[in-house]
């Protein structure tokens, strides 16, 4: 009842604003504004400028109010402008400088300057040579953008090959992913996704690297955000066109380690835009060489096991979407997507198994396999005052996700051994959430709004015919003020209070009910300082709930001897950051520094502890919340440009590991944690481009041991071709060496447990991407664009997969 109440008076409230807001908006007088559109091109040659600076300043004080960057066919458009005079000016490296006058007025918002022309100087008239494109890294003041579509060593590959050169992102051998050290929440075009909910390495194994478009790090999430994620938030953003008429992309790669395809339409006259896509991945069986080595003492006796073989893992899968958004009139917009993902991965291997003297041979099979489906619906209503915004959104998410192995003990004297497992795993998630802005005036503005999720996770494994019902339900709402100090001080503060309620059946035996309740704050002050830097602090506390994979008690045997298994009563961890954090533009070169501390109550490890299975004694790997954590780190990141078509740039991250709990006495000590990525890219004449990149990530620590260091490298070069409507090019992956070589060390007082993985890594790929169709960037909006899901939605889920299968071999995909 708490849950329902928290909703009805949260949803009152914001009724009661959209009330207000449909009889009128306020009292404030409503403000009219207009974009300009320019187009610019090179006067010698009539081609259009990529990257060209476009200003615009007030003709009576030469005051700065907008300014953009040219896009691909030259053109740029500068939204939310008052009527007023101004002086739009252009410019671009080597070439002259130019400014015109501008007028827009209240009858007539809008304003088309038509195409400027821009001359090269007078060391550049022999040869012409056009280059620009838009910046791989962004500093926005709540976000760093990673613009993947611009870095085309990421053709052929899939999200985590991206998320592997995104600044301050690390990504394990599993493909799990963290932000600074910590847990984060990953987002798709601002909403959540059921594909997310059950495995993050998985989902993003599904999503081929040309279909994305961007990649948003948020550190600093407001209380409007979903609390779920200790570390902060990354958003996904996909491919997607909005200008006037019809386009689309196509992509191929073929490689030695796998082959995508994707295809993206869209299509957009008037009031109305559909956008679609298909991807495909298929990534060939290869070798992986795996390790293990057990050693159990218990009551006096030790027991210790070597397992020396390879797993042969093959992965097929496509996923689809299909978007509509339609305009009513000019203060209201439709939109809906509906996304599908289907994926499976698995295969035969073997193992020799050394046991008290005796060998024998494990013969096993795995298939695991994914099934997702997103549906979200979004109304979205605006008004004549400026900033002033009502929205209501709805999602079903629903899954269904299966794991099956089998082995096959194979001895000399001793009758085979056939052990078999099967698991399923289904969920389904509802999400109905409204939001409310309202701006007071222009330098205060309010964001309310009230959400709801409603879960449903069923586990069904075949010992005795058990399974595993788990519901969790979610009420939020969330207030956020945002407003000025002074004219260089800016400041957001926020709270948001969440209930939730979870209840579940574990092995029909065990019954299980948790609720709490609590509340995030967050702020963030940004001083704007002279010469283009901005100075920030914030705080935000955030949450981390445990996923299926981390509750589920079903036990994994696919690996007999390392069965996994999660634990239901487990807590979910809270963490308090503070932020400092400083970002300068000197001469084009960009620079952003960063220190931060965190506290995390009731973190989620893995835990290794001896049991008794059919007579013999070996380590059941489960997870438990270890202690207090407490952390200090520190990242750097620079962008350089030694030549106009020659870009350098580095990331570095630190951050502190440590462990305390006084009631077990535990204390792992201080570690130091790094991630480390230099990129270098150089556009060469004739529409050649190249890049080299490499990222190293540190020994990953944990309360028991340690996984090694990891290292990925790689190159590209691309040409284009036809009228620059398409590009070839050739990726390398790690080229100088076949496998990655990953060793994990666990120990326990009596238990040791060693894995030392050979991933085949090398991978040489040649890709085709093509445009086609014609748009229309000249032609006038009939309104604003529709919804902007960069921060509508956010739900829940961390890690894990539906039925746990696949150990160790899950994360040893192709």
């Amino acid at each position: 009842m708490k849950s329902i109440l928290i909703l009805l008076i949260g949803l009152g409230i914001t009724l009661n604003s959209y009330a207000q807001f449909s009889l009128g908006g306020g009292t404030a007088k409503p403000v009219v504004t207009g974009r300009i559109t320019v187009v610019v091109l090179d006067s010698l040659t009539k081609k259009p400028i990529d990257y060209a600076s476009v200003s615009l300043a007030k003709a009576k004080d030469s005051r700065f109010v907008n300014g953009g960057v040219t896009d691909a066919k030259g053109k740029v458009v500068l939204q939310n402008v008052a009527p007023d005079e101004y002086k739009l000016s252009v410019g671009f490296m080597g070439y002259k400088s130019k400014s015109v006058a501008v007028k827009t007025s209240p009858e007539k918002p809008d304003h088309n300057a038509g195409i400027i022309y821009i001359s090269p100087a007078a060391g550049n008239l022999k040869e012409v040579e056009i280059s620009g494109q838009k910046a791989l890294i962004e500093n926005k003041v709540d976000k760093l953008v990673y613009n993947a579509e611009q870095d085309i060593t990421n053709a052929g590959g899939d999200a985590t090959d991206v998320m592997r050169k995104v600044p301050m992102l690390s990504v394990d051998i599993n493909g799990n992913v963290q932000l600074r050290g910590a847990a984060v929440r990953v987002l798709i075009n601002g909403k959540p996704s059921g594909t997310m909910a059950n495995s993050v390495a998985d989902a993003l194994k599904m999503i081929p690297a040309e279909q994305i478009k961007s990649v948003e790090v948020i550190t600093s999430p407001s209380a409007k955000y979903d609390a779920e994620g200790s570390g902060g938030i990354i958003n996904i953003i996909t491919k997607k066109k909005t200008a006037e008429g019809i386009s689309g992309n196509l992509n191929a790669t073929a490689g030695t380690r796998s082959n995508n395809g994707t295809f993206n339409l869209s299509a957009k006259t008037g009031r109305l835009s559909v956008n679609g896509s298909l991807g495909l991945n298929q990534a060939y069986p290869q070798n992986s060489k795996v390790v293990t080595f057990n050693r159990v003492t218990e009551n006096g006796v030790t027991n210790e096991v070597l397992q020396n073989g390879y797993s042969k893992w093959s992965r097929v899968g496509y996923n689809g979407s299909f978007g509509m958004d339609y305009d009513v009139n000019a203060y209201n917009n439709f939109s809906t997507t509906v996304k599908i993902n289907r994926f499976s991965n698995g295969g035969p291997g073997n193992s020799e198994i050394m046991r008290d003297g005796v060998v024998s041979t494990n013969f096993r099979d795995m298939d695991m396999s994914f099934n997702n489906l997103d549906w979200n619906i979004d109304y979205r209503k605006t008004s004549k005052k400026e900033g002033e915004e009502f929205s209501v959104s709805a999602q079903l998410s629903t899954g269904r996700n299966g794991s099956d192995f089998t082995n096959r003990f194979v001895a000399e004297g001793i009758p085979d051994v056939i052990l078999t497992g099967h698991n399923t795993g289904k969920n389904n998630e509802y999400t109905l959430q409204t939001d409310y802005t309202y701006p007071f005036n222009k330098t205060t503005t309010l964001e309310t709004g009230v959400k709801g999720i409603f879960r449903n996770i069923i586990s069904d494994y075949d010992e005795a015919q058990q399974d595993f019902d788990y519901d969790q339900n979610v009420a939020a709402a969330y207030g956020v003020l945002g407003f000025k100090l002074t004219k260089r001080i800016s400041v957001k503060a926020g709270l948001r209070a969440e209930y939730t309620k979870i209840g579940g059946l574990a092995g029909n035996t065990f019954n299980f009910d948790n609720d709490y309740f609590n509340l995030f704050p967050s702020m963030v002050i940004s001083q704007t300082l002279k010469g283009m830097s901005t100075v920030k602090l914030s705080y935000n506390r955030r949450v981390q709930r445990p996923s299926l994979f981390y509750l589920n008690p079903f036990r994994n045997k696919s690996d007999v001897f390392n069965p996994i298994e999660g634990n239901p009563e487990l807590s979910p961890e809270l963490s308090d950051n503070v932020e400092l954090g400083y970002s300068t533009f000197i001469k084009g070169s960009v620079i952003n520094v960063s220190a931060f501390y965190r506290n995390t109550k009731n973190i989620i490890e893995s835990f290794i502890r001896p049991i008794e299975e059919n007579g013999e004694t070996r380590n059941l790997t489960t997870y438990i919340n270890v202690g207090t954590s407490q952390s200090y780190g520190l990242n750097v990141f620079g962008s350089y440009n030694p030549k106009p078509k020659w870009t350098l740039m580095a990331n570095l991250g630190l951050n502190t590991y440590e462990i305390r709990n006084s009631e077990s006495n535990l204390n792992t000590g201080t570690f130091l944690n790094y991630t480390a990525f230099a990129r270098s890219a150089y556009a060469l004449p004739g529409g050649w481009s190249t890049e080299l990149w490499g990222v190293v990530n540190a020994p990953k620590r944990t309360f028991q041991g340690k996984t090694d260091m990891m290292y990925f490298y790689g190159g590209a070069v691309k040409k284009e071709i036809l009228k620059k409507k398409a590009t070839i090019g050739l990726n390398v992956l790690n080229p100088f060496s076949r496998d990655l070589n990953i060793k994990t060390n666990n120990a326990t007082a009596n238990s040791v447990q060693r894995t030392d993985i050979h991933y085949p890594l090398r991978s040489f790929g040649l890709n085709f991407s093509y445009n086609f169709g014609k748009m229309d960037f000249n032609a006038k909006s009939k309104k604003k664009k529709g919804v902007n899901n960069d921060d509508l939605k956010k739900d829940e889920q961390q890690g894990g997969q539906g039925g746990q299968g696949g150990g160790l071999g899950g994360g040893l995909q192709q």
